[in-house]
């Protein structure tokens, strides 16, 4: 069965490869991807997305691409005579492309679906406290992440999870979700099965101004929605009028001197770094202040002078 791949990001990467892997089965006659463009701040040159990277190593050919709606996108999946198409965390496809592979075009969401639709499923699912998410292969029709679903996985979201670790396994689970969904279709195995939009919910793209942090929330609120954006792109508040990422922090159950002046606050206490919530402590581990590296909080207070900024000390 001949396959069209699209994918830019490292979550694809893996079910890239268990494709690749099957070549009795599988046949990827083209890999599409984003096409190179600078990826690392402070660095100009331009580098392939992981997707090509790792097309490239594999033997793989490759089409760029920056703009899925025009026509040379549908005249190069054209020319590969895909029987599928398969995408994983790629771009908004118009039905021109996606109609082309004769047994269908289906993705790869990271939610069960219909929970979490949208550009950043993981790190939403994180932000909302959920204890559980997964993996969801779906057929794509018009309107973006509706269509009926083939195949879904569950996974459990730990304590320590964050961001990061989370986009990890789910992107392994995932590859062996788009495998058996391959070989289902190959099969004539599908059966289908209809998303229930009343347990829709909404994964928005991140933006600089919906990952600010907001200290008016509960603790526990607050440490999730940092750990659901670590370790990119990162919470983010101010500290005189600089930008502090906080990439770990933790619920403060035990007893300190005072209590929070208001959300925000601060107060360094035994070498440690605490913030007021709406309702108690947080407890800062992982930060990093503006034009300075990541780094522990308590390698971060040795070099801090409160003396430099207006007291009390609030992040805002």
């Amino acid at each position: 069965m001949r396959i069209v791949f699209m994918g830019t990001p490292d979550f694809a990467v893996p079910s890239l490869e268990r494709i690749a892997s099957e070549k009795q089965e599988f046949d990827i006659a083209l890999v599409v991807t984003g096409s190179d463009k600078p990826r690392r701040r402070k660095n100009a040159q331009e580098e392939p997305t992981p997707i090509k990277k790792a097309a490239l190593r594999l033997g793989l050919p490759v089409y760029e691409t920056d703009d899925p709606s025009g026509p040379e996108l549908a005249a190069a999946v054209a020319a590969a005579r895909p029987d599928v198409i398969v995408v994983a965390a790629f771009r908004i496809l118009p039905p021109a492309v996606y109609t082309l592979a004769p047994k269908g075009a289906f993705n790869l969401h990271a939610s069960l679906l219909p929970a979490f639709r949208g550009a950043a499923p993981i790190n939403w699912a994180i932000i909302r406290g959920e204890k559980e998410t997964g993996v969801t292969t779906f057929f794509l029709q018009e309107k973006v992440d509706t269509g009926n679903m083939i195949l879904m996985e569950k996974i459990p979201v730990g304590a320590d999870d964050n961001a990061s670790t989370l986009a990890e396994k789910l992107s392994l689970a995932g590859a062996g979700l788009v495998l058996e969904t391959l070989r289902r279709i190959a099969g004539g195995r599908v059966a289908l099965q209809r998303q229930d939009d009343r347990f829709a919910s909404r994964a928005p793209k991140l933006t600089r101004e919906n990952t600010r942090i907001r200290w008016n929330s509960a603790a526990v609120e607050l440490c999730d929605f940092i750990r659901g954006l670590a370790m990119k792109p990162a919470a983010w508040t101010t500290l005189g009028g600089r930008t502090l990422k906080i990439y770990r922090a933790q619920p403060c159950a035990g007893p300190l001197p005072s209590e929070p002046s208001g959300p925000g606050g601060v107060l360094i206490h035994e070498g440690q770094f605490f913030v007021g919530a709406a309702d108690g402590w947080i407890r800062l581990e992982l930060l990093q202040f503006e034009g300075k590296k990541m780094m522990e909080a308590s390698e971060f207070l040795r070099g801090f002078r409160p003396e430099e900024y207006l007291t009390p000390l609030v992040l805002s």
